[in-house]
């Protein structure tokens, strides 16, 4: 955790937050721009979608990291309705594909994993972890990147491999757990073990959101409540229970808050806390 600002803890409150009915934020034929690029985590070549706002920058940074999509994972999902927000107010967004999805090198989940719960997930989740810090690296030889002022938002999936990433690197400024683990968590004593011990090792400032009716808001609190006792100023909030316009994977209603179908509910949040933590003060 070298070079990483040792925080005072603050209390850790629990916030609820009214019910916000999704509206889009850009028109549907207005896509976003990003640039397709690829870098390596170790031995294998993964694919990212770059964000950049105009201008020369140089800009803060925010590596999102997207949830498991089981049965589409060679299908690219640039997560438009993220890297578009995060552009717009001034930040260079990095997407990765990691391992296994997209054209990224490296077997899909269920192909490594399958349905363990155990050593062979966490392994997997140690991996994609690596590929989160290889985008770091990567994002900082970027042109008008200010990799100084890192920041890194991870959803289901992606919310465990974030916590997992940033213990490893040093100047993170802030993290944002979407709902990391929340699907898992109550099938899984090693998840709960070990993702408990990552939010020990975290020193940045980090907000771990849920909805209150996901499979469970323990994954997120306790990540958030470690990181607390750890000396971490660190934030849980949880929004009133979601209801998706669709759900086709028939999961815990509120997991989809953070899915492009919910963004109008958490998006004031996340950049409100992105701009305290990466903004000159």
């Amino acid at each position: 955790m070298e070079g990483m600002k040792n925080m005072k803890g603050k209390p850790m409150g629990l916030i609820f937050v009214s019910f916000i009915s999704f509206t889009s934020l850009m028109p549907a034929q207005q896509a976003p721009e990003y640039t397709t690029a690829f870098y390596q985590s170790g031995k294998l070549r993964l694919e990212a979608y770059v964000y950049r706002p105009a201008g020369p920058g140089p800009f803060p940074v925010v590596i999102y990291s997207h949830g498991s999509r089981k049965g589409y994972e060679r299908e690219e999902r640039p997560m438009a309705f993220v890297g578009a927000m995060l552009a717009g107010q001034g930040y260079l967004a990095l997407v990765p594909e990691r391992r296994g999805y997209g054209k990224s090198d490296g077997p899909t989940f269920n192909e490594e994993v399958g349905t363990d719960l155990g050593n062979r997930m966490m392994a997997r989740f140690d991996g994609e972890a690596d590929d989160v810090v290889a985008a770091a690296q990567y994002v900082a030889t970027m042109d008008g990147a200010d990799a100084t002022r890192l920041a890194l938002i991870g959803y289901s999936q992606g919310g465990i491999v974030s916590v997992r990433a940033a213990g490893e690197l040093s100047g993170v400024r802030a993290l944002v757990d979407q709902a990391g683990g929340s699907l898992t968590w109550p099938r899984s004593s090693e998840l709960r073990r070990r993702l408990t011990d990552w939010g020990s090792a975290l020193k940045m400032p980090l907000v771990c959101m849920d909805a209150a009716n996901d499979a469970t808001t323990d994954a997120v609190k306790a990540v958030c409540d470690a990181a607390s006792r750890a000396g971490a100023e660190a934030r849980v909030t949880i929004y009133a229970a979601f209801t998706p316009a669709s759900n086709p994977e028939n999961i815990a209603p509120g997991h989809l808050i953070f899915s492009s179908q919910g963004v109008a509910v958490w998006r004031q949040d996340v950049l409100a806390f992105l701009s305290a933590n990466t903004r000159p003060r």
